[in-house]
This record gives C-alpha cells, structure tokens and sequence, in this order.
C-alpha cells in the first residue's frame, strides 16, 4: 500500500513540474515577416508595417522590438495582446544613405526563448 501511495505522489508531483515549468501556448500568425521596398527616395522615410495575429489560446506581450541599427525606429504595443486579436509592429527606416540597404527587427515575445527576426530591404536612390 505503502509503495502505490509513493508511485501516485512521485507521478503526481512530476506531471505538477511539467505543467508548471512548460511555456503557455502562444502562437502568432504573421502576415509577412520580409518586406522589400525596392528603390525609394533619399532622405524620405519609409515605414514597414508587420501584421500579427495572436492564433494561440492565451495573451501575449511582446518584450522587445529592436531595430538592426539607428537608422530604424519601432513602435509596437505595450499592452498585452489578447488570443485571437491582431497588432503589428512598425519599423521606420530614414533613408539618409544612399545604396542598398538590408535591416532586421528582432522581436522578442514574454515567454518565448527564441526571438523573430522580420526584414526588410531596398535601395535608396537620389
């Protein structure tokens, strides 16, 4: 009697740290994580727009979203984004160099341990 007491404690505690310890399930939905904006005029500024849907069964937060360089700056939302609303992220590239250009956000979502990566690229022309 004794030992199926400490067997269903011992399966009983486990699945507790397995449950405790696993990441909420979230899932986002992008829409387009790369966006080329082909040639664009120097020194006007061009915004990339990344559309989200939270797909998953809990909110998510994002923690985190940070440009590749100076030249970017990203708005997102602070608040918590509900499971099945959507949200995006913006980048705004200034367009003082001109040539091509490459750049990256990388964003970071509360519990997740792997960031995403969206892109975006061009030339920037006189």
């Amino acid at each position: 009697m004794q030992k199926q007491f400490f067997g269903f404690l011992f399966t009983l505690v486990t699945l507790s740290f397995l449950f405790a310890f696993s990441p909420a399930y979230n899932a986002i939905n992008w829409k387009q994580t790369s966006i080329e904006f082909g040639q664009i005029e120097h020194n006007k500024p061009v915004t990339a727009s990344y559309e989200f849907v939270n797909t998953g069964t809990t909110p998510i937060l994002i923690q985190s979203a940070k440009g590749s360089c100076g030249c970017t700056g990203v708005k997102f939302s602070k608040e918590a984004i509900p499971a099945g609303q959507s949200s995006n992220i913006e980048a705004t590239f200034n367009a003082a160099k001109i040539g091509a250009f490459s750049k990256t956000v990388t964003v970071t979502m509360a519990g997740e341990s792997k960031p995403v990566i969206l892109r975006f690229n061009g030339e920037v022309v006189e």
